[in-house]
């Protein structure tokens, strides 16, 4: 005789708890960066990526 079920774990079978509310941000958003803010950003990657790794003592 064969058993056309799956075999269900009923342990696992029980909702994910609800994510923590520290995880949602309440109140205002983000606002976006300035041209000026990006121009700069992308000049520090720049930057960072053309200088040799320092390794810390």
């Amino acid at each position: 005789m064969t058993n056309t079920q799956r075999h269900v774990d009923h342990a696992l079978a029980y909702p994910e708890p609800p994510a923590s509310p520290l995880w949602h941000r309440h109140g205002a958003k983000a606002r976006p960066l300035t041209d000026a803010q990006k121009r700069r950003n992308r000049e520090l990657l720049e930057l960072a990526q053309r200088k040799p790794r320092t390794r810390a003592a």
